[in-house]
């Protein structure tokens, strides 16, 4: 028996080493591209401006060591050493730290926050508890102060402009600095052709994004391997050939000597000097699709020693030969292996623009998740990448800025100078955010954390403000998009938490309910109505706005709130609070589904919905009988206590699924009779969507069954069988079609923002049954004014 058991843990060993190994195999296409790819621009930028006149060896080797350190302290002393260590449930990013200020640190500005929030097994944390942390009068600041919550909320939507603004300037940096070396083959050669040859493979990088990248992800980290084997292999090669005395400049001393002989030049130079490290903010981004530990010995024992000797070989290349300053890597290449490179370039920045084209889907994707962005469509299927998605408004966006900014420029050094604004200011931004945290979630002392943002944050204050000195020379780039794309999110969030407010001032009491009768004094019709509302307790205004147009509804009613908690993600078992509204004659539901900022809906078609709608409800009724509920003299739960019905171990067990092929209609103008019992009826729907509807699709339709009708209470058997049989006659979905309106003696500024911008962004963006992915042939709209 030892003997077994020694060979079995020995396999799980070898398992768990291959999948680490892979893990780091992977990283590399995902994670490093950007930052392996900056040796192409960084010394051409270090020395635009007056530091081309510093013509020297001193020079030279005083901005290598410049670089060496900065490379140095940020990528390997603070993002891979401190910065991965920082998670929210193994997530990275600005969000995950926004996610763990809201939760411990009570900045959030979520609407829907409810104390069952804090059950869900992803919101607390080992060591973030702060229940037996004294409170200061600081930790009290967000209880007290509501400005407080909206400065940091501004600060993380300023971070994720400026993420998207990379979004923009990345792909045209990269590629075009690849397509650059044809210069060095041929002189006369007109930089209007190469930029014309950087849209045009931009363009197919665009268009093809819908297909997804699961065809050629394969391909990504093979390229980018043999990009930085190729970059140090060349490094080693100049260091040799050109100037072995280059290992000298690893020494600090030599940026005081840079500076000494520079001056303001030089101090104007690390904005150009800052691009090395271009790239490091997905280390941390992307440390939940991998781990730390493998994002560590890639960086550590791979990444950081080939760019180390790339930029080494560089700097002696060019003190040998500072006139080839503007193309120095493609100059350093020797003639032999030049095209090889120059392909093995151009492959390496589409994987990087690939990468951070996802990186700023995600980034949308989860503004879009905090009520911070417009409704979007978000694609995401089942054959992709695990967590790729796709926004193809932000797509066609991203193309039109990336091809104006391309066709725009004179150089990459101006684009340069935006990259390097725009990727410092978030490299600062996510600082701020650490040091907050190390104060309000890890409850560390106040000067430990004023210790760290000084350590970081002064260096990295001295890298902006020769960043912005650079604002006419292109540097205003990323100030434009990151402000429009920053007021834009800022408005849509505004417009949004003031119509929540509304609609929870407008709430209908329980008590008209109660009065109503079970029948709610209208015809109950068979099937099962969806209420879709932002509310997560009570009854929306849309119900009893829809009674007075039309007084029938529903057999089975059902008041769905989908909302955003902030945490990454919720288990698939804690993801649908259910509970009862009124006596259970009315036969009214609430269920809440919960979403982590990070979830991506992969239900293939609404059917999923609808079956896990049904059964987390026939759950809760019988939880409830065994004692779940809190109940009123007739069983019912007038309170609304909610339980998580797939916590349950018998969850779904009374449930078979069946699956029959079928057509489905996309078009709105489909006869909606697909709940009807006769098989006439429904041949003609059929037929009619093939004539009629150019858009008919094949699919699979999930039917649900009940196969198991053994039940203890034969109230809960009655209630079950009625809830299976409105599900037969189908499910239709209702939502506020909604036009919002300041009201007249508002302020000026509120008037401009509600009734001119949030109403232009409204109506300009996805439809909310399309962000909700409700189904047009069941989609019943209701229309509601909202005086805000």
């Amino acid at each position: 028996m030892c003997s077994l058991f020694l060979l079995f843990k020995q396999d799980e060993n070898k398992t768990r080493s291959k999948h680490f190994l892979l893990l780091v195999y992977q990283s590399f296409g995902i994670v490093f591209g950007d930052l392996a790819t900056s040796p192409l621009y960084v010394y051409r930028s270090a020395f635009a401006g007056r530091l081309r006149h510093y013509q020297s060896e001193e020079a030279v080797f005083g901005a290598f060591s410049v670089i060496f350190w900065t490379l140095s302290f940020f990528s390997l002393f603070k993002y891979a050493v401190f910065m991965l260590s920082v998670n929210d449930n193994g997530e990275g990013g600005i969000f995950a730290l926004y996610s763990l200020l809201c939760r411990h640190g009570k900045f959030s500005l979520l609407p829907n926050q409810q104390a069952s929030d804090e059950e869900l097994s992803t919101y607390q944390h080992a060591g973030y508890s702060n229940r037996s942390v004294p409170a200061s009068s600081f930790r009290r600041l967000p209880d007290r102060d509501k400005k407080s919550k909206l400065a940091l909320l501004i600060l993380v939507l300023m971070a994720a402009s400026m993420a998207m603004t990379l979004g923009v300037l990345t792909p045209a940096i990269s590629v075009v600095s690849s397509i650059e070396g044809l210069k060095v083959q041929s002189n006369d050669l007109n930089h209007r052709i190469m930029v014309a040859l950087a849209g045009v493979l931009l363009l197919s990088l665009f268009v093809l994004q819908y297909q997804g990248t699961h065809k050629v992800a394969f391909i990504f980290s093979p390229v980018v391997l043999l990009w930085l084997l190729s970059i140090a292999a060349l490094g080693v090669y100049n260091i040799m050939h050109w100037n072995p005395r280059i290992y000298e400049a690893l020494s600090p001393i030599y940026i005081y000597r840079f500076f000494r002989l520079t001056g303001i030049d030089g101090l104007i130079s690390l904005g150009g000097a800052l691009l090395c490290i271009t790239g490091i903010d997905i280390l941390f981004t992307e440390v939940g699709q991998f781990s730390a530990s493998s994002i560590r010995v890639a960086f550590c024992f791979f990444v950081y020693p080939c760019l180390v000797l790339q930029y080494m070989g560089q700097a002696a290349f060019l003190s040998k030969n500072f006139s080839a300053i503007s193309l120095s890597f493609y100059a350093s290449v020797p003639d032999a292996v030049f095209w090889p490179v120059l392909v093995i370039a151009i492959l390496a920045t589409v994987v990087v623009s690939q990468a951070v084209l996802s990186a700023t889907f995600s980034t949308v994707k989860q503004c879009h998740a905090l009520g911070c962005f417009p409704r979007v469509k978000i694609v995401h299927k089942s054959k992709w990448i695990d967590r790729q998605i796709y926004v193809p408004e932000i797509n066609w966006i991203l193309m039109v800025l990336c091809s104006a900014v391309t066709l725009g420029s004179q150089d990459t050094t101006r684009i340069g100078n935006a990259y390097g604004i725009a990727s410092m200011t978030l490299i600062f931004i996510t600082t701020s955010l650490i040091s907050l945290s190390i104060y309000f979630v890890w409850h560390k002392g106040l000067a430990l954390a004023l210790s760290f943002f000084i350590l970081f944050g002064s260096i990295e204050l001295t890298f902006l403000f020769s960043s912005y000195i650079r604002i006419l020379q292109g540097g205003w780039v990323p100030l434009l998009l990151s402000s429009i794309f920053l007021f834009t999110m800022f408005v849509w969030h505004y417009g949004s938490r003031k119509k929540y407010l509304y609609d929870q001032n407008h709430k209908l009491p329980m008590k008209w309910i109660l009065t109503l009768g079970s029948d709610l004094g209208i015809v109950r019709v068979p099937g099962i109505g969806l209420i879709y509302t932002h509310l997560a307790n009570g009854v929306p205004a849309t119900f009893s706005h829809f009674l007075t147009n039309l007084p029938a509804f529903y057999q089975i009613i059902v008041f769905v709130c989908d909302k955003t908690v902030p945490v990454p993600f919720v288990p698939q078992k804690e993801r649908y609070l259910v509970g009862r509204i009124g006596p259970k004659s009315y036969r009214m539901y609430r269920c809440i589904v919960q979403n982590g900022y990070k979830d991506v809906n992969e239900n293939e078609n609404e059917y999923d919905f609808e079956n896990a709608l049904i059964m987390s409800i026939a759950e809760f009724i019988q939880l409830e009988a065994e004692g779940g509920g809190s109940g009123t003299p007739d069983g019912g739960s007038i309170g609304g206590r909610l339980a998580v019905v797939k916590s349950s171990e018998n969850f779904g067990k009374r449930f078979g699924i069946s699956k029959s092929n079928g057509f489905e209609g996309t078009s709105s103008s489909s006869l909606n009779i697909t709940s009807s019992k006769s098989a006439t009826l429904l041949k003609l729907k059929m037929m009619y969507d093939e004539q009629e509807s150019p858009e008919v699709k094949f699919k699979t339709r999930v039917q649900l069954t009940l196969v198991d009708t053994r039940y203890k209470d034969s109230f809960v058997k009655e209630e079950v069988m009625r809830l299976m049989e409105a599900k037969k006659f189908g499910v239709a979905y209702v939502i506020g079609h909604s036009n919002s309106k300041a009201k007249w003696n508002s302020p000026f500024l509120k008037r401009f923002l509600i009734n001119i911008v949030y109403s232009f962004l409204r109506k300009n963006c996805r439809a909310p049954s399309i962000a909700l992915s409700i189904p047009q042939t069941s989609l019943i709209e209701v229309g509601m004014n909202y005086t805000l």
